[in-house]
């Protein structure tokens, strides 16, 4: 499932930085869309299992990570909305169609397999570290953008742990 994982993953990239050559911030804003979906998804999941009976211990501290990945992604958008990375409603329509299908699909896939969910989106979080870095070797006086690459790369570092608990 990883090969699919890293698959999936490389295919969107490559149309992204297709539809998304040269407009870092609209890209930057779609990223941000996509990337709350699954710690949205997670929690969700967490819940249902909660609702059935099925916590497990490390269910409470899981629950609030994803919470504070998700506010932290949020936090991320709001500053991508600030440098009108939302300004054209085709960029719009794009990223709110493509997360209402990735949530589903995270939804599913995180019920069935947390760890290959996880595997998943530690990949996109290092994805985002590589790009939000790559931008800031070009602009270095912009420190949000360092700000927003290194929450990517703890991010990352938190879902590994996740998996280390669930494993």
């Amino acid at each position: 499932m990883k090969k699919l994982n890293s698959l999936v993953l490389d295919s969107t990239v490559t149309i992204l930085d297709y539809l998304y050559r040269d407009r870092p911030f609209p890209r930057f804003w779609v990223l941000e869309v996509i990337a709350r979906a699954p710690y949205f998804a997670f929690i969700s999941v967490l819940h249902f299992r909660e609702s059935l009976g099925l916590r497990g211990e490390e269910h409470i501290f899981l629950m609030k990570e994803h919470f504070y990945q998700a506010l932290n992604e949020t936090e991320h958008l709001e500053e991508m909305e600030l440098r009108e990375g939302n300004k054209y409603w085709i960029d719009r329509f794009f990223a709110k169609h493509l997360v209402l299908f990735y949530y589903w699909i995270m939804v599913v896939y995180y019920l069935v397999d947390p760890m290959d969910a996880y595997d998943i989106n530690m990949k996109i979080e290092m994805h985002a570290f590589e790009t939000y870095t790559k931008y800031s070797a070009y602009h270095p006086e912009d420190k949000k953008i360092a700000e927003i690459a290194q929450d990517e790369l703890n991010h990352s570092k938190e879902l590994q742990h996740a998996m280390l608990m669930i494993s």
